[in-house]
């Protein structure tokens, strides 16, 4: 884990919309990368990406996620109103997503699981092309001309996603 991961601060973060925020407090505990076929599915990924989080330590400070009880021993927390993964819960704790943390680029994981069931071609990702800006003028007026309606990666006194609107 990163020397910032272990730093006894807060982590906020939440859904791709904004209607469902959260802060965890004190430092981030495991974090894993998982490749069984539940959380492909539940997170539309070759994997899911997750942070370990006591229930004490988490609070959501905006709306309340709705949960699929996947299995005999987890449910899935996630928005209603977007459908972000938001978690994966446990009895005495839960797993929350990555992606879903403001700061999510600073979470680093520190173990791999479900390994026979990786897609076989992900070690080789490094050698796919990548699409360049530069190179591509059609993709790049493209990408100039999204504009993003998801909730900023801070958090907000309110937050409805015509805010972002012109």
């Amino acid at each position: 884990m990163t020397a910032e991961q272990t730093e006894p601060r807060y982590w906020s973060g939440g859904c791709q919309c904004g209607a469902v925020r959260y802060k965890v407090e004190g430092p981030l505990d495991e974090v894993s990368v998982c490749y069984c076929r539940m959380c492909q599915k539940a997170t539309g990924g070759a994997f899911g990406l997750f942070v370990k989080v006591a229930y004490d330590k988490i609070t959501w400070t905006r709306g309340e996620r709705k949960r699929f009880d996947s299995s005999n021993v987890g449910k899935r927390g996630f928005c209603e109103d977007c459908g972000t993964p938001l978690t994966w819960e446990f009895e005495h704790w839960l797993d929350v997503t990555v992606a879903s943390f403001d700061e999510a680029a600073k979470i680093e994981p520190v173990v791999q699981m479900a390994m026979p069931m990786q897609f076989p071609w992900l070690w080789r990702l490094d050698a796919i092309d990548v699409r360049s800006d530069n190179a591509d003028p059609e993709y790049a007026n493209y990408l100039a001309s999204v504009v993003s309606y998801q909730h900023p990666d801070h958090d907000t006194d309110s937050w409805t996603p015509k805010d972002a609107k012109p």
